[in-house]
């Protein structure tokens, strides 16, 4: 075989990046050089010291000792599927189908990739959290982004989202609290979004993974799914974030509308979730253990958040420069910089190589066009945040 010959990868892999990881190389660029990194990179609670709660390794590590390793049904073990179903229902969904997969990415690929052909399209939200955009990449779907109104605490901007629409759009995207700008969607967008999806034949692909993250006092947060009998929607939720057990890679799709409508699609996701066995059998068994019994952890840590996060934000917002909204759900915010000469992507890897802190440049999370956004977290410790605020703010001050 000649040297000169490379193997050419397919070009369905040609479109796909995922902004949080593709900054590694500047990270670890600035590491070999000794720069001492804080990373608000990546939305992993249990990097920053937040814990799985006992009883939920505990029912996995039951499971594993009483053999429970072999192949499980491929949609789910029917405790796990029981469990999620009384979760939708005091949430108001009534589910049509429940799908176990590994992690809710597997949930949200499997309903895109049964659902659209290369040449459809799919609504997205602009910004959007990266795994939608690289997943239509690979299956060859083209992206249509809608927007989020960074003026109105990043609420969706429903008349962006009719003139994208046509024959060939399968479904819209909603991100509820949204990943990279914590908005915590009302009731009354929901309801508009319900009719335009009921206009349109569209399914509604609601990604709920932060459901529990809600940081205002007396907000509530409400599933699109629970707010309709007639349009098909598929809710998105797991254990790695609500459960703090994201290794774990424990998601699941709900299923629910107008059963006849969905029949054939269902059977789709189910010959996909087939293709590859299970999700992890003994894993399963901390579905049950989680979602059976109130989450008290999560209460323990939301106070923590909100102090973090008034403390970045109100930072932030006190850097000439830069401005951000202050996030009501997840743990992100998506702070703005109006800085002439430097585009996004440049100054976040200027900002790791030259002050070691490590974020997410706007644009790949699909920013609207002609703005420059960051992501970052706050889920580190305060004294960790006020020393990430220190170096943004010299960073910056090099601009002026």
């Amino acid at each position: 075989m000649s040297k000169e010959f490379k193997i050419i990868p397919a070009e369905r892999t040609f479109g796909v990046e995922y902004a949080i990881r593709d900054i590694v190389e500047a990270s670890q660029e600035a590491k070999k050089a000794g720069k001492d990194l804080i990373c608000l990179n990546i939305g992993d609670p249990v990097k920053y010291g937040f814990k799985t709660p006992e009883h939920i390794i505990k029912a996995a590590c039951e499971a594993l000792l009483n053999n429970l390793n072999s192949y499980s049904e491929s949609t789910g073990i029917s405790e796990a599927i029981e469990a999620i179903k009384g979760y939708a229902l005091k949430k108001g969904i009534q589910p049509v189908d429940i799908y176990i997969t590994q992690g809710a990415s597997e949930a949200i690929e499997f309903a895109i990739s049964a659902l659209a052909n290369p040449g459809d399209n799919i609504l997205l939200p602009s910004p959007c959290y990266p795994l939608y955009q690289a997943i239509v990449a690979k299956f060859q779907i083209e992206p249509r982004f809608y927007y989020l109104d960074e003026e109105k605490d990043w609420e969706i901007d429903i008349d962006s989202i009719e003139p994208l629409i046509d024959d060939k759009t399968k479904a819209i995207v909603i991100i509820n609290p949204n990943n990279p700008t914590g908005a915590v969607y009302s009731k009354k967008t929901l309801e508009k979004i319900l009719e335009i999806a009921e206009e349109y034949h569209l399914v509604v692909l609601s990604d709920e993974i932060y459901d529990q993250f809600i940081l205002e006092e007396g907000l509530e947060h409400v599933s699109i799914a629970a707010l309709t009998d007639k349009v098909p929607v598929l809710t998105f939720n797991g254990l790695s974030k609500n459960y703090f057990a994201p290794g774990f890679r424990i998601g699941w799709g709900i299923v629910s509308g107008p059963e006849e409508m969905l029949k054939d699609y269902i059977d789709a996701i189910h010959k996909l979730a087939r293709t590859r066995l299970c999700a992890s059998h003994p894993l399963q068994f901390a579905i049950p253990a989680a979602l059976n019994q109130e989450n008290v952890y999560i209460k323990q840590v939301i106070p923590q958040l909100k102090k973090r996060r008034d403390l970045l934000v109100d930072g932030i917002n006190s850097i000439p420069c830069l401005s951000c909204v202050k996030p009501k759900g997840a743990f992100y915010a998506f702070p703005k910089f109006e800085i002439p000469g430097i585009e996004d992507l440049d100054f976040v890897k200027r900002l790791i190589l030259e002050e070691g802190v490590v974020v997410v440049h706007g644009s790949g999370f699909g920013q609207k066009p002609n703005t420059k956004h960051f992501r970052i977290i706050f889920l580190p410790e305060e004294a960790v945040i006020l020393k990430a605020l220190e170096r943004i703010e010299r960073f910056v001050k090099k601009f002026l």
